[in-house]
């Protein structure tokens, strides 16, 4: 199922919301700490987590899934948000430095394609970050939050699906490991569990967080094996040579 931009605006509204933002937001933080950036995107609903760096770098945008809907984005000044079809953003080749996709691969329709999308826009030195609920995490398998939607990946099947569409995963993490349950005792207690998910396990996390590098040279396949001949046949010549 596909949340529209609405409903995915009320979930971060919410205390539940709130605390999720805010692990998150540190955990792309541990990527990605500024510096000389000049062009960073954000895929699906990213808004929440790019607004930090909007005083960082050069340039800045939320693309925003025409399945998904948009909205206006910073609510004041310049607007930075825009409604795309996934597999093809209106961005020239090699041209995005950062790249965070949020809310996005796990409800995409051809994944493949939209990777390969992404690859083309992806500067030859550029970073993407992809975050996607964990098939092993509580969040997956609980629909009243953005994280129950869609495929949960494994980070096996993830690492699969990046290796196929020409990228190289370079760093792996793992968050949300407080239940998703929107109780005041339980959203108090959120950051002390967090705190203790992720010093003893990442296997276990509503998310998975990896970063991604982009191959500009595609991997060879391996050679077919030739059909070994149990016996050699002599080869007659023809009369009237």
């Amino acid at each position: 199922m596909q949340l529209d931009v609405a409903q995915l605006n009320d979930f971060y509204a919410t205390p539940l919301g709130q605390v999720a933002r805010r692990v998150l937001a540190q955990s792309i933080r541990s990527y990605w700490r500024g510096g000389k950036v000049q062009t960073l995107m954000g895929l699906g609903f990213a808004t929440p987590y790019l607004a930090s760096y909007r005083n960082e770098v050069t340039r800045i945008g939320a693309l925003m899934p025409e399945t998904q809907g948009a909205l206006v984005w910073p609510r004041t000044g310049p607007v930075h948000s825009v409604l795309v079809e996934e597999e093809r953003l209106p961005l020239p080749d090699n041209s995005v430095d950062r790249l965070l996709v949020m809310h996005c691969l796990e409800v995409a329709g051809h994944p493949v394609p939209l990777l390969r999308e992404l690859w083309r826009v992806l500067a030859p030195e550029g970073r993407l970050l992809t975050v996607v609920p964990s098939r092993r995490g509580l969040w997956a398998r609980i629909d009243s939050t953005p994280f129950g939607q869609g495929r949960p990946y494994s980070r096996w099947q993830l690492e699969q699906l990046l290796v196929q569409s020409l990228f190289t995963p370079t760093a792996w993490s793992g968050a949300l490991f407080f239940p998703p349950i929107d109780k005041p005792m339980l959203v108090r207690s959120a950051t002390a569990i967090e705190r203790a998910g992720s010093r003893f396990t990442s296997r276990f996390g509503g998310v998975i967080l990896v970063e991604a590098k982009k191959e500009l040279v595609a991997p060879l396949g391996k050679p077919a094996k030739a059909r070994a001949l149990t016996e050699l046949v002599t080869v007659r010549r023809e009369t009237g040579e």
